[in-house]
């Protein structure tokens, strides 16, 4: 418990953004697309997290996409989830 404390307080502190809290810490974030448009591709760089999308084509429907981490020790991991409307 001390240890969540600590990093919350750290994330308070230093002005963390959320994309940089879910990077390095672990946690969840959603994300939701402009209405009519369609998930292409996310990347990070750095604690931006850059994110690829285009325009709904005609008979598409939104969908939702989650990306979780697995880090290799299993301690902090995060997930974003990309909503389409």
């Amino acid at each position: 418990m001390k240890k969540i404390f600590s990093l919350v307080l750290v994330a308070l502190v230093t002005g963390c953004t959320e994309n940089a809290s879910t990077r390095q810490w672990g946690g969840d974030m959603t994300i939701k697309l402009p209405p009519g448009k369609k998930l292409e591709n996310l990347t990070w760089k750095e604690n931006s997290l850059w994110i690829l999308s285009r325009n709904l084509r005609p008979g598409e429907i939104p969908e939702n996409y989650t990306f979780k981490e697995n880090s290799p020790l299993g301690l902090v991991e995060g997930t974003v989830t990309i909503v389409e409307q």
